[in-house]
C-alpha cells in the first residue's frame, strides 16, 4: 500500500461566514505556526457561492493565516481521513493583525470591553440546521422518535466536539422536517465564536462520514421552517462573579446588563446586515415565523429579538450563573466573528451612553438585506467598530451578492443557500 502523508488545514469564517483557508503537510506545522500560510487578500472577498464577484485588492498583496494552536481540532474517523484544522489569524508581512481579520475584529471588542468595563464575555451559540440522514416526513418536532431516526449522527457530533474540547450542551429534534439543534456550553471571549466554527465544521464532517449532509441555511424553502443561530451571553467580573443577574431589579436585569442590552437594541437595525447577512435571512425575519420582526427586548419571549432568560435554581447565586440574555437576530450565513464582535460593539455603546431598553414601540427590523446594509453603511459607530475600510468593503461585497441574485425567485435563493451552507 501506498504510504500517506496527513494534512493540516488552517481557516477562518470569512466574511461570507465560510470557513475557508488553506492546507499543508502536518510535518510542517512548527514551521506554520511561526509563519503561516500565505493568501491573496482578494480571498476574503470570494462569495458565498464561490466566484470573486468583486474586491476592493485586486490581485496585489499578501497576508498571512498563522494556525492558533489553542484551536487544534483532531477527530480520527474509522475508514476516512481525520479531521485535522486549526483556526487562524491573518496577518500582515510584518506579523500585525490584519484589519480585514474576522477572528481580531471580535478580539479587539472583546478587549475594548474588558479594558472599559472590566467585563467578560461569556458566550454560545444555539445553531439550528437540516441533516439529510432522516426522512422530510412525517415532521416530528421534538419527539423521542425522531431523534431515534437521526441513528447515530447525534452521539458521534457530540463526542466529536468533547474530543477537541468544545462541551457540549445539548443536541435535540427541532420544529421542522429533518431540523436538529446542537449547541455548546458556554466559553469566554474570542473562543466562544471558535467553538460555533468548530461545531458547525465538526456537523459537516459528521454527516459527510455517514454519507449525508447538513445544511445551516436560514431557510429550506420559503415558507419552511427556518434555522437560526441564536447567541446567548453573560459576563463575569474580576472576581468571576456574574453580573447580569440582579434579582430586586424589573426582569432581574442588572443596571449594566440592562445598558449593555439596550445598546443591541438601539443599533440592531443596522446590526441586521451582520448577523443575518444574506438574501434568504429577511425570508426568515417575517411575522408567524417564531422569529423577530421588531428590535424588542422580553423576558422569556421567543418571539422577542433579545431574550432574557432566567435561571432555574432556588439558590440566587446558582440563579445569577446560569441567567443570561439570548439575541436571537442571527443565521449562519454569518460569521460568529463578525455577529459577536457588533453585539459586543454596540452593547459596550449602550453602557457608554447609559442606555435604557426601549418598552414601548419598538422599531421594526428592515424589511430585506438591501434595507439593511443601507442601515449599516451610513451607520456612524459600525464604521468606528468595524473600520471605514473594512465597512464600505462589507457592504460592496454584500451588495454584489445580492445583485448576483436579481430577477432570481425565493425558492430558488433558497435551494442554492442549501447547497453552500
Amino acid at each position: 500500500m501506498m504510504k500517506r502523508e496527513q494534512i493540516v488545514f488552517v481557516g477562518t469564517s470569512d466574511l461570507a461566514g465560510h470557513f475557508r483557508g488553506k492546507s499543508f503537510p502536518a510535518a510542517d506545522l512548527p514551521a506554520r505556526l511561526l509563519r503561516g500560510v500565505g493568501l491573496a487578500p482578494t480571498n476574503i472577498f470570494i462569495s458565498a457561492f464561490g466566484p470573486i464577484q468583486v474586491t476592493t485588492f485586486g490581485t496585489k498583496g499578501e497576508v498571512f493565516l498563522v494556525p492558533d494552536p489553542s484551536t487544534r481540532v483532531f477527530v480520527p474517523f474509522e475508514g476516512s481521513t481525520a479531521e485535522y484544522f486549526f483556526l487562524g489569524d491573518i496577518r500582515t508581512l510584518e506579523g500585525e493583525p490584519w484589519a480585514f481579520c474576522p477572528r481580531h475584529i471580535l478580539r479587539r471588542a472583546i478587549e475594548r470591553l474588558q479594558s472599559e468595563t472590566g467585563l467578560r464575555m461569556l458566550a454560545t451559540f444555539e445553531q439550528e440546521f437540516i441533516y439529510s440522514g432522516v426522512a422530510a416526513h412525517p415532521r416530528q418536532p421534538y419527539e423521542l422518535d425522531a431523534y431515534r431516526r437521526q441513528g447515530v449522527f447525534g452521539e458521534t457530533l457530540l463526542g466529536a466536539m468533547r474530543q477537541v474540547g468544545v462541551v457540549p450542551d445539548s443536541f435535540l429534534a427541532e420544529f421542522g422536517p429533518q431540523q436538529f439543534e446542537v449547541t455548546c456550553a458556554p466559553a469566554l471571549g474570542v473562543r466562544a465564536a471558535d467553538d460555533a466554527v468548530i461545531t458547525r465544521a465538526l456537523a459537516q464532517a459528521v454527516a459527510f462520514r455517514l454519507g449525508h449532509r447538513v445544511s445551516f441555511n436560514p431557510l429550506p424553502e420559503p415558507t419552511g421552517t427556518s434555522s437560526g443561530t441564536h447567541i446567548h451571553f453573560s459576563f463575569l467580573d474580576q472576581d468571576e462573579q456574574p453580573v447580569l443577574f440582579d434579582e430586586q431589579r424589573p426582569w432581574q436585569l442588572s443596571v449594566l446588563g440592562g445598558q449593555f442590552i439596550a445598546g443591541i437594541q438601539h443599533h440592531l437595525p443596522a446590526l441586521c446586515a451582520v448577523t443575518a447577512p444574506s438574501v434568504p435571512s429577511y425570508f426568515r425575519l417575517r411575522p408567524n415565523r417564531w422569529a423577530p420582526v421588531q428590535a424588542d427586548v422580553g423576558p422569556l419571549d421567543r418571539g422577542a429579538a433579545l431574550r432574557i432568560c432566567a435561571g432555574v435554581d432556588s439558590d440566587p447565586e446558582r440563579r445569577a450563573r446560569q441567567f443570561n440574555a439570548e439575541f436571537r437576530v442571527a443565521d449562519a450565513t454569518a460569521s460568529p466573528y463578525l455577529a459577536l464582535a457588533v453585539l459586543v460593539q454596540a452593547g459596550l455603546d449602550g453602557i457608554r451612553r447609559q442606555r435604557e431598553i426601549e418598552i414601548d414601540n419598538p422599531r421594526s427590523l428592515p424589511k430585506n438585506f438591501a434595507a439593511a446594509l443601507t442601515l449599516l453603511e451610513t451607520s456612524q459607530s459600525a464604521a468606528e467598530w468595524l473600520g471605514t475600510d473594512f465597512l464600505s468593503a462589507y457592504v460592496l461585497f454584500k451588495r454584489a451578492e445580492i445583485k448576483g441574485l436579481e430577477n432570481v425567485d425565493e425558492v430558488e435563493i433558497c435551494r442554492r443557500y442549501a447547497e453552500v451552507y
